[in-house]
Parts: C-alpha cells; structure tokens; sequence
C-alpha cells in the first residue's frame, strides 16, 4: 500500500502543479496519501503556502477538481479501481512548526 500511496501522491502532486488551472488553488503541496486496502478511497493531506482563507480557497478548488484529479489519476495509473479522492489540510506541519516556535522561544537559560 506504501508504494500506492506514493505513486497516487506523486501523480496528484504533478498534475496539480502543472495542469489544475483553477485560481482559487495556491501553492499546494501533497503530502501524504493514505489509500484504502480495497483502493476505493484515498484521502489526500495538503499543505498550502498562506494564511487560513487561502487554505480554505485551495481546499475548495481542489474539491472542485475532484473528476479532474481522478480522471487523470485513472489514466495514468494501471489499478483495478481508481480511488475517490477526498482532499484534507495537513495539520502536522503547523504542529511541527509551533513545536519548533515554543523550542526556540525556550533559549539555553529555561
């Protein structure tokens, strides 16, 4: 399944940096797909570069482009289902970077 994973990441990824036209979506970021075990589902984790409504505008954007994404996955990946795709916000990277705030705000003195 990892290797499902990083190829439905790796072809999402590509297409939506290079064919999705849809204004709302900023600069993306996949990064991670968790698929199904019957390959019918794989939700898409997204980072975006902005603040929270530009988060929400790509959010929505990519919803929109849900046939689009799916289409394209189908054609080019040889699997027996194509996997409705369900767009999420990653939170880790904002967790990871609060970490990284509080332990740089902690200094060699605490």
């Amino acid at each position: 399944m990892r290797r499902v994973d990083g190829t439905v990441r790796a072809v999402l990824s590509d297409a939506i940096a290079t064919q999705l036209k849809d204004p709302r979506v900023g600069f993306v970021t996949v990064t991670a797909v968790k698929t199904s075990q019957d390959l019918r589902h794989s939700s898409v984790y997204i980072s975006v570069l902005g603040d929270a409504r530009a988060r929400a505008e790509s959010l929505a954007g990519l919803r929109s482009a849900q046939g689009f994404l799916q289409r394209h996955l189908a054609r080019e990946l040889a699997l027996k289902h194509t996997p409705t795709l369900t767009f999420a916000y990653d939170e880790s990277v904002d967790r990871g970077m609060r970490i990284s705030e509080l332990l740089d705000n902690e200094g060699p003195d605490a």
